[in-house]
């Protein structure tokens, strides 16, 4: 199956194929800790962050607090992309642990109400990564992970699609009119291959 476009959007088609649901009993929320650098995070987020730090400040480690105040929520790694700040070269410092599972602090403010930032929209959309060509269009890639293995054997047993696992953030994203025409395309698209 071609790359599909929908609006300025290129999006791979393992998106639309691929099963996968977030097992977070199964995986303990590892993605926020492993890796090489902090989640991506667009300018215009960091802003939001700054303002919702002293509401999570309580639940960050005292060495998430020390990386805070020495460089700030986020930095840029060395393929020149702004992240959020890691502690210990890998875990984010906004993850927070509770009953041994890493939850991220900032979703967990806005969930209870206290915030209105949920967090960078490079999280809430993962597995899917978005790539911003110079053209104005942006490109979206299921980026595989072995970590999340029991996300793809989930989404197997529930027969879902990676873009309907990420209805809500790709809509945050991109729109309601947008994610609209993903279905519709996606819906033909699948229906061509039966």
């Amino acid at each position: 199956m071609p790359i599909i476009q929908v609006g300025n959007v290129l999006v791979s088609p393992d998106i639309l194929t691929e099963k996968f649901c977030c097992d977070l009993d199964a995986c303990k929320g590892i993605c926020c800790v492993e890796g090489d650098a902090g989640a991506p995070v667009k300018m215009e987020e960091i802003a939001e962050i700054e303002e919702v730090v002293d509401v999570v400040w309580n639940d960050l480690t005292a060495s998430a607090q020390s990386i805070i105040d020495k460089q700030g929520v986020v930095y840029t790694d060395r393929e020149g992309d702004l992240v959020t700040s890691i502690v210990h070269g890998k875990d984010c410092v906004f993850t927070c642990y509770e009953n041994g599972y890493c939850l991220c602090s900032l979703e967990r403010s806005y969930r209870a109400g206290k915030t209105k930032f949920v967090k960078p929209i490079s999280c809430a959309l993962y597995p899917i990564r978005v790539k911003e060509f110079s053209n104005n269009l942006v490109g979206l890639n299921y980026n595989r992970w072995d970590i999340c293995k029991d996300a793809v054997k989930k989404g197997k047993e529930l027969d879902l699609p990676i873009y309907k696992f990420l209805k809500d953030p790709l809509i945050r994203r991109f729109g309601e009119e947008w994610y609209a025409e993903l279905e519709a395309v996606a819906a033909q698209l699948l229906a061509g291959e039966e």
